[in-house]
């Protein structure tokens, strides 16, 4: 990773932790990100929406460091950073859960929450200390479901797999958080534990994006919306500024009625906008 620390001129909003600026991505042929802006701010969640083939798996990949932007920014406590590995992301802070969770089933929820972080002590394992602090980190979470954290993964239910793939990921003094479809394939009672698991990473100050298909699920936790379309970002807002049939219309036409967000700072803030807010316009 290397970092340029004079600073991110015109770097976008202030009070983004995570700002990504005219992100391109190509693959061969196929072009699947067209100048791309995103703000992460801390202590919100962000939900980013767009149907299938939108883009929203390569844009977190390209903030995992999984994928370099082939043109663009991506600027991290408002310095210009380069991301090119997970390990890279790591490093500032930047955590990814994917919807596979990578867990390990016949490992316990400590050897899968140190799994390639192991601690040492005197050429060993130091069992103890990962222990304590797999524990702390469940704790502080308030993920209570859990029997024992000796508990094997493999006999956890899907709610709580969860649960321990974003307690992994916060456990490395996190910033940001990435989860890709959190709530898939589970029931109503797993998804609420997840769900309250997402506004407990708010209120410790994450900037968190969740990337997830079911409209519910984004209005109840996110407090901004920004919407892909054919590897364009087509809205970003607050949530308030969205209800679920313009998200729906936006993911499947990139317009809303005719009308196309501008980003405010495009073209000048107009009266009445905010950081991160967005205006209407007529699309030509």
């Amino acid at each position: 990773m290397t970092e340029d620390l004079t600073g991110a001129d015109g770097g976008g909003h202030a009070g983004a932790l995570l700002e990504l600026r005219g992100i391109d991505k190509h693959f061969g042929p196929v072009q699947a990100l067209y100048g791309v802006n995103l703000d992460l701010p801390a202590g919100l969640v962000t939900g980013l929406c767009g149907d299938n083939g939108a883009g929203k798996s390569v844009l977190t990949r390209c903030i995992a460091g999984v994928h370099q932007p082939d043109h663009g920014q991506i600027y991290f406590e408002g310095r210009p950073v380069h991301i090119r590995s997970a390990r890279d992301a790591a490093a500032l802070g930047i955590e990814t859960v994917y919807q596979d969770l990578a867990l390990a089933d016949n490992l316990d929820i400590v050897q899968n929450m140190f799994l390639g972080r192991e601690r040492l002590r005197h050429g060993m394992l130091d069992e103890d200390s990962m222990e304590r602090a797999a524990a702390e980190t469940l704790s502080t979470l308030r993920v209570t479901t859990v029997r024992s954290v000796r508990q094997p993964v493999g006999s956890l239910s899907g709610g709580q797999r969860q649960s321990v793939a974003v307690a992994k990921a916060v456990m490395w003094n996190s910033k940001v958080v990435l989860l890709d479809e959190p709530t898939a394939a589970l029931g109503v009672v797993q998804t609420r534990t997840v769900l309250d698991l997402v506004q407990r990473l708010r209120e410790h100050g994450l900037a968190v994006m969740m990337i997830s298909h079911n409209l519910n699920d984004v209005f109840e936790v996110a407090d901004r919306i920004a919407v892909l379309h054919l590897g364009r970002m087509v809205a970003e807002g607050s949530a308030a500024e969205f209800n679920r049939q313009s998200v729906v219309e936006y993911m499947t036409t990139g317009t809303l009625g005719g009308r196309v967000f501008e980003p405010a700072g495009a073209g000048g803030t107009a009266a009445g906008e905010g950081p991160g807010m967005a205006r209407i316009e007529d699309s030509p």
